[in-house]
């Protein structure tokens, strides 16, 4: 249970397409729960237990969201938040606020936070409102990303090729994702290969030309351009020609 809810299993929570995600909060239990349960929603997730830690891991890591408690011991995260906005860091920020806690709300949106969720709360909405940010954030009105016959639903986790559905491995689908997210720019193998790990887990960008390899095999090969030096980009084939 998380603050009264129970936590379905990852089989009822579905891949995200939202990569990475920072949590910070110093109540060691609430910290693995959240932990556990964006994981196996898909995320790659990092985790901070005070003010400084989570600082340093949030000038020198890219992140698609963050989960920030304001009662952090070392930097309070009202500190936090306002000293990131100053550097320039304008990752989305869902802060965590006691329920009767309003002035917290108010400073929290007012210091740069992009919403927030009273405690006790339940992970559905967690996750919910995490997809609403970084799909804002992404200029996306949809939680559907579409490149010619290809479409990738971030809600159910589902890709298909017209009609016909692809199943994908996590990373797999964490890679596709990441490219449409990005479509019609370059991205290179090491910010694929930083946005699909977490961390403290072994990175090795060598293994993106593996997933890019499998994800062509099942997609066909025209929807994934190699830029050559550069990295990848999505290309909708459809259009071209077209005028």
């Amino acid at each position: 249970m998380l603050n009264g809810a129970f936590i379905r299993r990852s089989s009822d929570l579905r891949l995200n397409v939202y990569l990475r995600v920072l949590v910070v909060e110093d109540e060691v239990l609430l910290s693995r729960q959240l932990a556990k349960a964006l994981t196996e929603a898909g995320y790659a997730v990092d985790c901070a237990g005070d003010g400084e830690r989570a600082d340093s891991l949030a000038h020198s890591e890219q992140y698609n969201a963050v989960v920030l408690d304001l009662g952090l011991p070392k930097i309070d995260g009202l500190t936090l938040l306002r000293r990131w906005r100053e550097a320039g860091i304008f990752v989305p920020v869902l802060i965590l606020t006691a329920r009767d806690s309003w002035h917290e709300k108010v400073q929290g949106i007012d210091g740069g936070a992009d919403d927030y969720v009273a405690k006790p709360f339940r992970i559905e909405e967690v996750l919910a409102r995490i997809r609403a940010l970084i799909r804002r954030d992404r200029g996306l009105a949809s939680a559907e990303l579409r490149c010619g016959a290809l479409t990738l639903d971030a809600r159910t986790a589902r890709v298909s090729v017209g009609d016909a559905p692809i199943k994908l491995t996590s990373h797999e689908f964490r890679v596709l994702s990441y490219l449409m997210h990005h479509g019609g720019r370059v991205v290179s193998r090491s910010e694929l290969t930083e946005h699909i790990y977490a961390q403290d887990f072994d990175r090795d960008s060598n293994t993106v030309e593996v997933f890019i390899a499998r994800i062509r095999r099942k997609l066909g090969v025209s929807f994934i351009e190699t830029v050559r030096g550069l990295g990848y980009r999505m290309r909708d084939s459809s259009a071209e020609g077209t005028t």
